[in-house]
């Protein structure tokens, strides 16, 4: 399978798994899973090229650890970033001192406003290092990184969570956490 056809499956991926199962004519239970030879025959029928061993192949190789086997690969779910109403299951961890927000620079003053929102998603993702965060901030345009005060927060009572690949989670994050 070429690089192309595997980010193309991927992202395919990520849209039903995280925010629209209805697109493949699947559904996820109450923690996110969904039956792997269903979402197989599913994404064959919209004129995706999907099988077990490509399947494998995609959560193995991404670079991001979007998705997630269970222990006899017949459920699967992705890991975190989802709009549609699932329970991962997470339980609350003290997070590093330091996490950051990788974003993009035209949404700087916004988020020195408001702070960082979940938005649609489910909770505000942050990293724990800088070249992640400056990654994802790249997908939106000039990239600008806040670093967040988790360990104040975490003082402040604000729960975190870590997700299966490594983002730290937390519902909001208010503007007198930020650094910049």
């Amino acid at each position: 399978m070429s690089e192309k056809e595997n980010t193309t499956i991927s992202k395919f991926l990520s849209l039903i798994l995280r925010h629209k199962p209805e697109a493949a004519g699947i559904e996820l239970d109450e923690n996110g899973w969904t039956d792997v030879k269903i979402l197989i025959e599913k994404v064959n029928k919209a004129n995706v090229t999907l099988n077990l061993e490509i399947l494998k192949h995609i959560v193995e190789t991404n670079s991001k650890k979007r998705f997630a086997f269970n222990d006899t690969f017949d459920r699967i779910r992705a890991n975190q970033g989802h709009s549609v109403e699932v329970d991962l299951g997470y339980e609350a961890k003290i997070p590093p001192e330091i996490l950051f927000h990788g974003t993009a620079e035209k949404f700087r003053a916004s988020i020195l406003e408001k702070g960082i929102l979940k938005r649609e998603r489910h909770h505000v993702h942050l990293s724990a290092d800088m070249d992640t965060a400056v990654k994802v901030g790249s997908r939106h345009g000039k990239p600008f990184v806040f670093e967040v005060l988790a360990g104040k927060m975490f003082s402040d009572k604000y729960s975190f969570y870590l997700s299966e690949n490594g983002v730290w989670l937390t519902d909001h994050v208010p503007s007198e956490y930020l650094k910049r």
